[in-house]
């Protein structure tokens, strides 16, 4: 990638394989109880992607998944912010505690904590409220994530 290797052909097929199904479940929304607080099935999928393939290649996957679906009018640069700054704070916590089965959990939940106290100042809301419709999708995230990695390594995903 970035470090002068050369970028094999079944990498670049997985992770653009990787970055459309990024883009797809992070339009599928589960729904909840409360109106408006669905949350995506691409949370946890994000926090296996960077579990098991490492921070950069997570984050080129999600850039490239942002991109896309920014050019294809599903997305729109708020939305992009709210995604970078999740798969930030996935990435860092994940890279810091690489063998944590804590840090798989808790991961997700701690970028959409981050992810949703900006879009607060972005929008000029308040953030508890954001972060009260978020906590069902926390929930999710926390309790699918370690079931994603599994299923992704079954899958020869690393």
């Amino acid at each position: 990638m970035t470090d002068g290797k050369v970028y094999p052909i079944r990498m670049l097929v997985t992770d653009s394989m990787m970055s459309a199904l990024l883009l797809i479940t992070g339009m599928l929304k589960i729904p909840s109880l409360i109106p408006g607080a669905e949350f995506q099935i691409s949370a946890p999928f994000a926090v296996s992607l960077a579990k098991n393939l490492g921070f950069k290649r997570y984050l080129a996957i999600g850039v490239v998944a942002s991109v896309c679906g920014l050019f294809l009018g599903a997305q729109n640069v708020v939305n992009i912010t709210v995604a970078m700054i999740y798969r930030i704070v996935v990435g860092v916590i994940l890279t810091l505690f690489r063998d944590s089965d804590l840090a798989v959990a808790v991961s997700g939940p701690c970028g959409t904590l981050v992810s949703r106290i900006v879009l607060a100042q972005v929008l000029g809301a308040d953030a508890w409220i954001l972060i009260l419709y978020a906590a069902p999708g926390m929930a999710f995230t926390a309790v699918m994530a370690p079931l994603f990695i599994k299923a992704e390594r079954r899958w020869g995903l690393q």
